[in-house]
């Protein structure tokens, strides 16, 4: 019975960032919408001399890419550029501060400094599926009950994965 205590200790130390986990996972669901975004517009004055070649590094946009110059005017997706006078107009959409911090976390990689925490969270996950099988006496209905909707559970897994 000592693992009903390390689950039940560990799933009530966990609850605060299996709660965070939880958000952020239904809000990465939908990052290719602009649900939850919103929408800040930027005017920023560049230098006469930057290069057009330089202007999405200038303005800190990913994968810039101008679309067309007209009569002086540089567009690019949700934006303009007056090369005349330097000046960018551009919308950026952004979640707001709670909810971009916690999908930093959600999507954290080796090399951020608390990776540790993500390995230490995914094991503690996998921890609470194994221990699970030691929460009811093996034998019982109720045991027998959990492997049947176990087993409903991987099954629904393998067919969400493979089809």
């Amino acid at each position: 019975m000592k693992m009903r205590i390390y689950h039940r200790y560990l799933g009530f130390f966990l609850a605060g960032i299996m709660a965070v986990y939880a958000l952020s996972g239904i809000v990465l669901v939908f990052r290719d919408t602009d649900a939850f975004h919103k929408v800040n517009t930027i005017e920023k004055v560049l230098p006469k001399d930057t290069e057009i070649e330089e202007l999405g590094k200038e303005l800190g946009i990913k994968r810039f890419r101008i679309d067309r110059i007209e009569s002086g005017i540089a567009y690019f997706k949700d934006g303009t550029y007056d090369i005349e006078s330097g000046k960018a107009v551009y919308t950026k959409k952004e979640l707001p501060y709670l909810l971009d911090k916690m999908t930093h976390m959600h999507k954290a990689t080796s090399s951020r400094p608390l990776a540790f925490l993500n390995i230490f969270f995914g094991v503690s996950l996998f921890f609470f599926v194994m221990s699970s099988f030691w929460m009811f006496v093996p034998g019982t209905s109720v045991f027998r009950k959990g492997l049947y909707f176990a087993l409903a559970g991987l099954g629904l897994t393998l067919l969400v994965l493979f089809v």
